[in-house]
C-alpha cells in the first residue's frame, strides 16, 4: 500500500517536471519566434477602445513627426519668382535639407562616401523619410484633398489616428489641369475642377469612347481598403465605402499622398511611397517603384487586389476587394490612364531637348550639364527622361543603419527611374518624397553620385528641369 503512494507521488512529479520542460520550452520558441508578415484577422478589441486609444496617442505621433522635419528640414514658405505649376501654383525654391553645424555642400561633397559615413555627416533629410506612423502605415491623404472630396462625394478621407505630415505649399497643385495624348488641341480639359464620381461624366462625355468612360469611372469608384472599409479594423471613425484609384492619382496626376509599399517586410524596413503622377504612362514599360510590373494592366489590378490591402489576401477578403475583370475592367481602366499627357513644355522642341532660339542662357547651360558633367541623362534620356529600367543608387555607402521614427533607415535596393517630364509639377521628389524642391534633389545626386558641381552650375540644372 505505502509502495503504492510513492509509486503515485513519482508519478505526479515526473508529469509535473515534464509539463515544466515543455512550458520552458514553448516559452523559449515565442520569445524567438519572429513577428508573422500576417495581420490579425480576427479583432477581439472593441472599435471604440481602439479608436479611443489611438486617438489619445495621435498628438504625440504629431508632435514627434514634425520634430523630425523640422530638424532635417527649413520648412519656411518660400516661392520661387516667376515660376509656376502647370496652373499657376508657386513652386516652393531653394535648398531646404539642413547640412550638420559647420558644413557646407561644397566641403561634403569633396569628400567621400568613407569619410562622410565615418564622421557621421550625412545630412538628416537625406535619410529615407518614415510614415508619420511607420509602425501603423496605411493611406494618408493632404487635408485639401479630404475637404474637397467630402464636399463633392459626402465621402470622408480623414483618419482618427493620424494627418498629413508636409506642409500644403511643398505639394502639387490641386486639382491639377489633365492633359490627354488623343486631344491635345483642348488644352487643360479639367477645367479647374477635381474630377471625380460626380461630375467625370459632365466632363468626359464627347471626348472619351464609351470604353474609357467606364474605365475612368472605375477609377473613380471607391472600393474597400485596408484603413476605409466596413469593419472594426478601419481607420476611419465612421464605416467608409472606401478609396478610388483617382483619390491619390488625383485628376490623373498627383496629390502626393503617401502609403507604404507592400511588397516588403517587416514593417520597419517598408518604403514610404510618394504617390508618383500617372501622366505619360503611355510611354513608361516599367511600374511600381521597387516591382517592375510590366503593364499598366496589371499595376491596376495590382493595385486592388493586393497594395490596397499590404499585400494580404486574407485581409483582403476580409474587408471587401474589389476582384476586377481582367479581360474588360482592367482593360478600360489602363486605356484610359495611357491617354494621361505630360503638361506642355513650350522651351521643348520633337526630340525633347531645349530649342535654343527660346531658352535663357542658364537653361542651356543646365541642359549641357544634364547631358554633361552631371550625368543626369545616362538614365534619364530625352525625349521622356527616363529609361524606363532600374538602378540602385547605393545610398547607404554613407551611413550606418539606423531606425528614425519607427522605419529602419538601411538600403533601399533598385528603384525605378521615373520620367522628369513635367518634374516642377510634382514635388516632393524621390520615391519616399524625401527632398523637398529641386534644389534639394540636386545636391542629394551630386553627392551620391559624387559629380563635384559649382553653385552656379547647380543653379543653371535646376533652370533646366523647370522647362522639362
Amino acid at each position: 500500500m505505502k509502495q503504492g503512494k510513492v509509486r503515485e507521488q513519482w508519478i505526479r512529479l515526473v508529469v509535473a517536471l515534464g509539463i515544466l520542460a515543455l512550458c520552458r520550452v514553448s516559452s523559449a520558441e515565442e520569445s524567438t519566434k519572429q513577428a508573422s508578415s500576417y495581420a490579425p484577422v480576427n479583432i477581439t478589441a472593441d472599435f471604440a477602445t481602439t479608436m479611443a486609444q489611438m486617438k489619445g496617442a495621435k498628438p504625440e505621433l504629431l508632435k514627434r513627426q514634425a520634430t523630425l522635419l523640422k530638424e532635417r528640414y527649413d520648412l519656411a514658405n518660400r516661392p520661387a519668382r516667376g515660376v509656376t505649376m502647370s496652373r499657376g501654383k508657386s513652386i516652393q525654391e531653394g535648398v531646404r535639407v539642413r547640412l550638420p553645424q559647420g558644413m557646407t555642400w561644397q566641403k561634403l561633397a569633396a569628400m567621400s562616401p568613407g569619410e562622410i559615413l565615418n564622421k557621421n555627416l550625412f545630412p538628416a533629410g537625406f535619410f529615407p523619410l518614415p510614415h508619420p506612423n511607420h509602425a501603423e502605415g496605411g493611406m494618408l491623404f493632404p487635408k485639401f484633398a479630404i475637404d474637397e472630396i467630402k464636399r463633392q462625394e459626402g465621402r470622408d478621407l480623414s483618419r482618427f489616428d493620424l494627418e498629413f505630415d508636409l506642409p500644403d505649399y511643398f505639394l502639387p497643385e490641386y486639382p491639377a489641369p489633365i492633359y490627354l495624348t488623343t486631344r491635345p488641341d483642348l488644352g487643360d480639359v479639367s477645367h479647374g475642377k477635381l474630377l471625380t464620381i460626380d461630375n467625370y461624366y459632365e466632363l468626359f462625355n464627347g471626348i472619351l469612347n464609351p470604353k474609357q468612360l467606364e474605365g475612368l469611372r472605375l477609377l473613380l469608384t471607391p472600393f474597400p481598403q485596408q484603413q476605409f472599409n466596413q469593419t472594426e479594423d478601419r481607420r476611419s471613425e465612421r464605416p467608409s465605402r472606401g478609396v478610388a484609384c483617382l483619390d491619390c492619382h488625383a485628376n490623373g496626376h498627383t496629390n502626393a499622398s503617401t502609403h507604404l509599399v507592400g511588397d516588403i517586410r517587416p514593417q520597419e524596413f517598408r518604403h514610404r511611397l510618394d504617390t508618383p503622377s500617372l501622366r505619360g504612362v503611355n510611354i513608361q514599360r516599367l511600374f511600381g517603384s521597387q516591382r517592375a510590373l510590366k503593364s499598366v494592366e496589371d499595376f491596376t489590378e495590382f493595385e486592388q487586389r493586393a497594395a490596397y490591402f499590404d499585400g494580404d489576401p486574407v485581409i483582403a477578403t476580409k474587408k471587401g476587394v474589389n476582384i476586377l475583370e481582367r479581360g474588360s475592367q482592367v482593360h478600360f481602366m489602363a486605356e484610359f490612364q495611357a491617354l494621361l499627357d505630360f503638361p506642355p513644355a513650350p522651351k521643348l522642341g520633337i526630340n525633347g531637348r531645349l530649342a535654343p532660339k527660346q531658352a535663357s542662357d542658364a537653361e542651356l547651360r543646365g541642359e549641357a550639364l544634364f547631358f554633361g558633367k552631371a550625368e543626369c541623362a545616362s538614365c534619364h534620356p530625352a525625349p521622356y527622361y527616363t529609361d524606363n529600367l532600374m538602378h540602385n543608387l547605393k545610398v547607404e555607402r554613407f551611413y550606418t543603419p539606423r531606425m528614425i521614427n519607427g522605419r529602419m533607415a538601411s538600403a533601399d535596393g533598385p528603384i525605378k527611374t521615373f520620367p522628369l517630364r513635367g518634374i516642377k509639377d510634382s514635388p516632393p521628389y524621390l520615391h519616399d518624397g524625401r527632398l523637398l524642391t529641386l534644389e534639394d534633389t540636386v545636391e542629394f545626386f551630386n553627392l551620391i553620385l559624387e559629380i563635384k558641381l559649382t553653385d552656379q552650375e547647380k543653379t543653371d540644372l535646376v533652370a533646366f528641369m523647370r522647362q522639362l
